[in-house]
């Protein structure tokens, strides 16, 4: 792969999950600790990433997917910039 094909692809480019092009802090990637004040719990980031509503064919391009640090429902980050890293 050319060092132009690796700079248009898609993982390469977007860095994190994509979680660079968004406008989102370094910190906010895959795997990271954070807290969520829309619904006032800490969790664990999923994805990051484009995201299309199976019920409205809508796509989402910065949409980040977060789970309970113990496990359990995952839910989408309704406003992503409002997120903070977590306490540990």
């Amino acid at each position: 792969m050319s060092a132009a094909d690796s700079r248009a692809h898609p993982e390469n480019s977007a860095g994190r999950g994509g979680a660079m092009n968004a406008g989102f802090p370094p910190w906010l990637h895959e795997g990271a600790k954070v807290f969520d004040p829309g619904v006032e719990r800490e969790a664990i980031v999923q994805f990051i990433g484009e995201w299309q509503d199976p019920c409205t064919n809508r796509c989402f391009p910065n949409t980040v997917f977060l789970r309970p640090p113990s496990g359990g429902r995952e839910w989408i980050a309704n406003n992503p910039r409002a997120l903070r890293k977590a306490d540990r």
